[in-house]
């Protein structure tokens, strides 16, 4: 059960992984299961603190978004996320074959997915959009990701430590260029005119 996979990522990840890895799965049963119910909770946490709650930094009143305006950027975001998973499970299973694991490309979307689970639940703090507050969430929510990532490639691939280490490390590396494309398209389509409305 997936829920059980979620909780076992936190309490005892490294049998966890071993778990997730017997465990028979395809592309699809993963992002129905998993994928998108979990991509589902910043997106709809973020559309209601930008909308009902509101953020300030300093002093300033409350910024809040029209409804209108935010769900389209609600809605982009949640794509977003689902394009992003499958996008980087590609690029790892392109990726197993130079350092010798045998994968599918379900088994690397499975690992983007399950790596990814801290990312995805702390999107629930948007409720609450004080920058600050996200941020220090999201720090901690980005380290645990990292040592999940660095925990089960070997596992789940089925290499050895070291290769692991360095195969985790490329794939970090094409999580963060993953994330600043998604950041140079957001600031395109913010500058052609699909912004925010504030109210």
């Amino acid at each position: 059960m997936i829920l059980n996979h979620v909780w076992g990522l936190f309490s005892h990840p490294q049998q966890e992984w071993e778990s997730i890895r017997d465990e028979p799965c395809t592309v699809t049963m993963c992002y129905v299961r998993h994928v998108l119910i979990l991509a589902a909770v910043p997106a709809i946490s973020a559309y209601i603190g930008a909308v009902q709650v509101g953020w300030s930094v300093g002093a300033e009143e409350t910024t809040k978004l029209t409804a209108s305006s935010a769900l389209p950027i609600a809605i982009a975001f949640y794509l977003a996320m689902l394009a992003a998973v499958y996008v980087v499970g590609r690029l790892i299973h392109w990726m197993s074959q130079t350092f010798g694991a045998q994968t599918t490309l379900a088994q690397s979307v499975v690992l983007v997915t399950y790596t990814g689970t801290p990312l995805f639940l702390v999107g629930i703090v948007a409720l609450y959009p004080m920058p600050w507050v996200n941020m220090l969430f999201g720090i901690v929510a980005l380290l645990y990701t990292v040592y999940l990532l660095y925990t089960g490639v070997p596992v789940v691939m089925k290499i050895t430590k070291e290769q692991g280490f360095l195969f985790s490390s490329a794939v970090l590396t094409v999580g963060m260029v993953t994330l600043v494309g998604m950041l140079a398209v957001t600031v395109i389509l913010w500058g052609s005119g699909l912004g925010p409305a504030y109210r």
